[in-house]
């Protein structure tokens, strides 16, 4: 039994210094040929070239599309190629080779965000990721937040609108405290009394129109 055991475990060491082995021939061969970037080159053109190949059988041979997804486990999956396809249709697989993949998924996901990227590498004489990031970058730094437009709308959970002032900042306090002393004074509440202070300004500013 101890001489089975020290068998095993003794084929399992073999067999991890083999794979070992292997496994720093396939690097020391893959440096040698200085075939790093190509080989990421290559992996972008053939994303793409999946990509256009997914949307044409799903247009031209849907039925065969569905059972080909479903022999793969690829069911929802294919979307991501999908949107790939759909971004880049402009541009052929070769066009796009100096992009590395994880780029390329980027924008296929936030295809609206970077519309304007995608228009301005249609006017590049060379695609690069380089100049890729420089466009992205112009765009972040240009896109102005659209500002916010004033609401003191609000609605409660029954969808039911209603009006909210929003809070009153001043040195001096004024306005709270002229606000109070008339609550004290006349028994009204804030809102009675905003609401009759409103409509007096707009009856005054009628009256001079």
């Amino acid at each position: 039994m101890v001489t089975q055991v020290n068998g095993r475990i003794k084929d399992r060491i073999d067999s991890k210094t083999v794979r070992k082995s292997i496994l720093e021939d396939e690097r020391a061969s893959y440096d040698n040929k200085n075939a790093g970037f190509q080989s990421l080159a290559n992996a972008t053109i053939k994303i793409l070239n999946h990509a256009f190949w997914l949307a044409n059988q799903k247009k031209t041979h849907f039925a065969e599309y569905k059972k080909q997804l479903a022999k793969y486990g690829w069911k929802g999956e294919e979307k991501r190629y999908l949107k790939i396809a759909k971004v880049f249709e402009k541009f052929s697989p070769q066009d796009l080779s100096q992009i590395e993949p994880a780029t390329i998924f980027l924008l296929a996901n936030e295809s609206k965000k970077y519309q304007a990227v995608f228009e301005q590498l249609l006017d590049l004489p060379e695609i690069t990721q380089n100049r890729l990031r420089e466009l992205i970058q112009e765009q972040q730094k240009t896109k102005q937040p659209k500002p916010e437009k004033p609401s003191i709308w609000r609605r409660t959970s029954n969808g039911r609108r209603y009006c909210q002032i929003p809070p009153i900042h001043e040195e001096d306090e004024r306005t709270g405290i002229t606000l109070q002393k008339m609550m004290d004074e006349e028994g009204l509440t804030a809102q009675q009394i905003v609401a009759e202070a409103i409509a007096l300004r707009q009856a005054l500013k009628q009256a001079a129109s």
